[in-house]
């Protein structure tokens, strides 16, 4: 099994951590003794227990809904078009301020489809190299139903930003595009991944991990 990832957490990194972990323990009335990243995933791992697939991206939407005031979603969602500058904005944006959840990234290019079938290429991918996330959860479920399916859909729904992620179960890496329309999900592949081989809740390698919706 490779080495996990070592990761030096600044101020900056600890205060996101910090905020986002106070947000989620809020949202669902729990808390955690551990620190640090550490502490995240384990209010990560309660969100999951007893709640289902729906549930379990409910209580994600509703921490995402508390980071930004209902007035500047509108105005985002209200003033600004899924342009090529917005979107090559918001994964510069991504990149720059999401490290500390998901470990190194960088903008990449990308294919992005238009709405009247027209594709474009833009530099608004990120591209994560090894995501943290997913690294330190090992799990396939957490990675859909907590990152996945809420970030998309609250980039394209109340940013008005479409926002599509694969997130890649072999090496641990994921594509975020900007720009490009998420597939539903009863047709997304990542709904059809069995579950790591390091999980220790793994029921079986040649199904899809109990933990997504079905």
């Amino acid at each position: 099994m490779p080495m996990a990832e070592v990761y030096d957490d600044n101020l900056f990194d600890r205060l996101f951590i910090w905020l986002f972990s106070r947000k989620m323990a809020h949202a669902i009335g729990a808390h955690t003794a551990v620190r640090g990243y550490g502490g995240f995933v384990d209010l990560s791992k309660q969100i999951m227990q007893g709640r289902n697939a729906q549930q379990q991206q409910a209580a994600v939407a509703q921490v995402l809904h508390s980071l930004v005031p209902a007035p500047v979603l509108w105005v985002i969602h209200t003033v600004f078009s899924p342009t090529r500058l917005v979107c090559v904005l918001n994964a510069w944006f991504a990149a720059q301020m999401f490290e500390w959840l998901v470990g190194p990234c960088e903008v990449a290019e990308a294919e992005v489809q238009d709405l009247d079938g027209s594709v474009r290429s833009q530099p608004s991918a990120v591209q994560i190299k090894k995501c943290r996330y997913l690294e330190e959860s090992q799990c396939v479920g957490m990675c859909v139903n907590m990152c996945k399916l809420p970030t998309q859909t609250f980039f394209t729904e109340k940013f008005g930003i479409p926002l599509t992620m694969t997130p890649n179960f072999e090496d641990l890496s994921c594509k975020m595009v900007f720009g490009q329309m998420p597939a539903d999900a009863i047709a997304d592949p990542a709904m059809t991944e069995s579950c790591l081989k390091e999980c220790s809740a793994g029921r079986s390698t040649a199904t899809a991990c109990h933990k997504l919706a079905r």
